[in-house]
């Protein structure tokens, strides 16, 4: 299977559940029913050993045994032909990474979904040598996963980067947080691989709304072709037919005002500073003012208090881009400005 075009393609692939007995121990019998569960109604793949597998199957011995009964279960499906794609998660140091892409791969696993939540003291450069370890070993899936359940916050920086290195093929996008899903989406479009690595929302509280926009950026779009969700291990069916309902509405229903709230957004990022917890946010509209000749300077009363690093250089990118959102404002300014400081 060429993975990468698969996943370029779009579609619903469930982050897999962990089927127990009332002793807690694995039922076999329910967790390959889950399994035929999701190829039936429809879906393109299946991520296993992930967050809603329950990362703890690692310390009760159960990462192989349950990444085996999904793969078997796959190519089941497949001699049906039923091409599920095949995820598998991989986390931890450096040494757990390795070890859990190389189990993926020996098994039969198309990719693995590598998650960073392990590595939260690392630095940027331990992260990208990390992830190009892994990708050398089997494609990688980038995961941002949200802080609430192990993950970190990663920056801009960091994900043009992971969108550099040739063997990742996709990325799952859940950080539940507008401003850094914007930061992922941004990162592939800038480096221009939105046609190699395919995005896939894993946003569970905005599910809709990312499948159907458009991320408009100035010089490029990108979009959002799928979905890998633990939302999607229920009602999978309803998923796939959602899913089908948003491809052919692309196509024929305007979302441009679903485009407009993404660059809003990332307008209201490079004012309100949120990389830096928001500690530039009212310098930052100062900025935008004194630009316009409305104020002198962007002074505080706390003289500590001024733009982030790099937050002048953002602001100016978000008016190159979006000229049509700052120009109504700018030409009224230009023409009244004598007349409102008189």
């Amino acid at each position: 299977m060429d993975v990468r075009s698969k996943l370029l393609q779009g579609g619903v692939i469930p982050a897999h559940p962990l089927a127990l007995t009332t002793e807690r121990k694995l039922d076999e019998r329910r967790q390959r029913a889950l399994t035929r569960y999701y190829s039936a109604a429809g879906a393109t793949g299946v991520a296993v050993g992930v967050h809603t597998t329950q990362f703890a199957i690692r310390q009760v011995g159960l990462l192989k045994p349950v990444l085996q009964l999904a793969m078997d279960e796959i190519r089941r499906s497949r001699e049906r032909n039923r091409e599920l794609i095949a995820i598998a998660g991989a986390c931890g140091g450096a040494a757990q990474a390795l070890s859990e892409a190389e189990l993926a791969r020996s098994l039969g696993y198309d990719a693995v979904l590598l998650s960073l939540g392990a590595m939260r003291s690392a630095s940027l450069e331990d992260l990208m040598e990390h992830s190009k370890s892994v990708a050398a070993v089997i494609p990688v899936i980038g995961f941002y996963l949200q802080p609430a359940v192990g993950g970190r916050v990663l920056p801009f920086e960091f994900w043009t980067r992971l969108a550099e290195i040739p063997n990742v093929v996709a990325i799952k996008i859940a950080p539940f947080n507008r401003y850094q899903t914007l930061d992922v989406v941004r990162a592939v479009a800038s480096v221009g691989r939105s046609s190699e690595i395919a995005l896939y929302t894993g946003n569970d509280d905005n599910i809709v709304v990312d499948l159907l926009t458009t991320f408009d950026f100035g010089q490029s779009s990108v979009r959002m072709v799928g979905g890998l969700l633990g939302h999607w291990a229920v009602w999978t069916r309803s998923a796939v037919l959602m899913l089908r309902r948003i491809k052919e509405a692309k196509a024929c229903v305007d979302t441009e005002l679903l485009t407009l709230a993404q660059q809003i957004t990332d307008m209201n990022a490079a004012i309100f500073d949120p990389t830096n917890n928001f500690r530039g946010c009212i310098a930052g509209i100062h900025e935008v003012l004194r630009r316009q000749g409305l104020l002198l300077g962007r002074w505080c009363l706390d003289p500590k208090e001024d733009v982030s690093p790099g937050q002048a250089d953002d602001i100016s990118r978000v008016c190159r881009a979006y000229p049509q959102l700052t120009r109504a404002d700018d030409e009224l300014i230009r023409h009244q400005l004598d007349k409102w400081l008189d």
